[in-house]
């Protein structure tokens, strides 16, 4: 899900202070990973310690971001690498330590960090006046790749996972109104009202652009949040119709809830995929362990993820262990 004109409000994806070098070694030494210190690689992946290298994988403080941080530490684990994994607030504190070489690699999503970057390169009007992402996952990987390698960063391949903006109704509503899409919502004339962050009502990517791109009746905006079970449930008891979630929310069915495809693309491809230091982590092994995951994990995947951590309280590295065992993806 995008962050540059969405409206999820992940702490990963949106603005945090800006530290100095100074600061920023110290919040990542006090992260709660490995050190960053100490058995570093030299180029291309070559090791001073044991094995093919010691790798950092950098994760965001949420749920998903730690999964995947663990999915990539143990896939590149099993393919001989030393890795620890380290947390990081926000990606204004990672992102500059991915290109210093602090964090060797972190699993990121399409469109939001192209914009970060179009951003960080053409100012912080660029995402609004001349965005680089679109629903096009290719195109938006292509113009990422742009910005990234002149700042000495890899783009790896994406896959089909993919966790943005999603919209949902009752599988009765959905029912009744034959609704499957978006576009067959519009198509209806229906009256909707949709539970979401208050900003709804002004960002392109919910009801201007539910407006504009579908032709919705937006009746008005539930300040309940973005997928919060406040909006689920009043969705559910029928005081709205609409409801602002991701697409890897793994609770929507608890609600009685379906998803309505967004057909026309309105949203940006936020699909996962890896970004790596160039220099410490380029290597052909490190590419090749990661694609491995990326052409496995889909949209369902994650979500089934997220929610035993999240529901059952599992921790990421075991229910990652647990996925690759499953997938057939370790060796050892």
């Amino acid at each position: 899900m995008t962050e540059m004109g969405g409206l999820v409000n992940r702490v990963s994806r949106v603005a945090g202070a800006v530290l100095g070098t100074t600061a920023l070694a110290v919040a990542l030494a006090a992260c709660g990973g490995d050190s960053l210190e100490g058995g570093r690689k030299n180029s291309g992946g070559a090791s001073t310690g044991e094995g093919k290298g010691s790798l950092v994988v950098g994760a965001a403080a949420f749920t998903e971001s730690k999964v995947l941080a663990e999915l990539y530490a143990q896939s590149l684990r099993d393919a001989g690498y030393s890795v620890s994994v380290t947390t990081v607030k926000n990606r204004e504190l990672y992102e500059p330590s991915l290109e210093s070489g602090e964090i060797d690699v972190v699993p990121e999503y399409a469109a939001t960090i192209a914009e970060f970057l179009n951003a960080k390169v053409n100012g912080p009007k660029a995402p609004e006046d001349k965005p680089v992402a679109s629903g096009d996952a290719d195109a938006t990987v292509e113009a990422l790749r742009k910005l990234a390698e002149p700042r000495g960063l890899k783009v790896l391949a994406v896959g089909g996972a993919v966790d943005q903006n999603a919209f949902a109704v009752t599988k009765e509503f959905a029912e009744k109104n034959k609704l499957t899409t978006l576009s067959d919502l519009g198509r209806a004339k229906l009256k909707v009202k949709i539970a979401a962050g208050d900003e709804c009502a002004v960002r392109p990517f919910c009801a201007p652009g539910l407006k504009k791109t579908y032709g919705i009746d937006v009746a008005g905006i539930d300040p309940k949040g973005v997928g919060t079970p406040q909006a689920k449930q009043a969705v559910k008891d029928g005081v709205d119709q609409l409801v602002l979630t991701t697409t890897t929310d793994a609770t929507i069915e608890n609600f009685g809830l379906v998803f309505l495809e967004d057909d026309k693309k309105l949203q940006n491809a936020d699909n996962v995929l890896p970004v790596v230091n160039a220099k410490d982590a380029g290597a052909p092994g490190i590419a090749a362990a990661l694609d491995k995951i990326t052409k496995v994990l889909t949209t369902a995947d994650l979500a089934e993820l997220n929610r035993k951590v999240d529901a059952e309280r599992a921790k990421p590295e075991d229910v990652a262990k647990d996925y690759l065992t499953a997938k057939g993806l370790l060796n050892k």
